[in-house]
């Protein structure tokens, strides 16, 4: 699939294939698309584990639930468990030495060795290892921009996603060994759509110009047509939701699997 068709496909699933499992490949390949993210620092921030829904007794997916999220745990058959190492700046100044050796950073911008061992560390890294709100700000978005990644490396596969909030730590964390540094971010639910993949439709999104600006705060973008038309017919802007059987997709998949309507 092409990138921005991709990007326009892209929903959040919620009736998954339960019967159908996901190929362990597919799952690398998400990793992989996460690996290759972005990162300041050069820095390893997430970390993830995945588990098949089926290895996890009842108690344990008890108590992942919540008022939203309970079908869905029944119905996918992949769990993504996505973390924050709090511990990522540990390392971070010898990786970004071997950017350096790369040339990744180059002298042309400031860039050295001597720049990370004398200045960096001592006047950045350091002290950011030890602000705790610090670490977890960056920590966060940092991890977003890989599990984004992932998501799309997903949908490109044909899988369909979904993230959800996960605070069972207690539960969890015992059962899947999790340190005591990883912060838990989001449960990722990952299978083979049983809706269809656009689930009724494009989400609703405000116009740029409430979103971005030009120059200033007081120039909004200006869209340009001609753009936008492109973006149309590559896929990244679909038809908006609710297509006109949405409501009977929902009620005859609720009634499939034997839920509420």
């Amino acid at each position: 699939m092409e990138f921005n068709r991709v990007v326009g496909t892209r929903r959040s699933i919620r009736f998954f294939k339960s019967w159908r499992p996901v190929e362990r490949s597919k799952i690398q390949v998400m990793f992989e698309a996460a690996n290759r993210a972005s990162r300041s620092m050069n820095a390893d921030y997430f970390r993830a584990i995945v588990v098949n829904r089926d290895d996890l007794d009842a108690e344990t997916r008890d108590a992942l639930r919540n008022p939203t999220t309970t079908a869905d745990l029944d119905l996918a058959p992949t769990y993504i468990f996505w973390y924050i190492d709090l511990d990522y700046v540990a390392g971070a100044q010898d990786r970004l030495k071997e950017l350096v050796d790369q040339h990744a950073l180059p002298a042309a911008h400031g860039w050295s060795k001597a720049y990370v061992d004398d200045f960096l560390w001592p006047q950045v890294l350091e002290p950011i290892s030890k602000d705790l709100n610090a670490v977890i700000f960056m920590g966060a978005v940092e991890t977003g921009i890989a599990i984004c990644n992932a998501i799309n490396a997903a949908v490109d596969q044909g899988l369909g996603t979904c993230m959800h909030a996960f605070t069972a730590n207690d539960t969890v964390k015992p059962l899947l060994g999790v340190p005591d540094t990883w912060l838990p971010v989001w449960l990722q639910l990952v299978g083979y759509p049983a809706e269809e993949p656009e689930a009724g439709g494009q989400r609703p999104r405000r116009p740029l110009s409430t979103l971005f600006f030009e120059g200033s705060c007081d120039h909004p973008w200006d869209e340009d047509p001609e753009v936008t038309e492109q973006l149309t017919r590559e896929g990244m802007i679909q038809e908006p939701g609710p297509f006109p059987y949405r409501a009977q997709e929902v009620r005859m998949l609720s009634r499939m699997y034997g839920l509420p309507e």
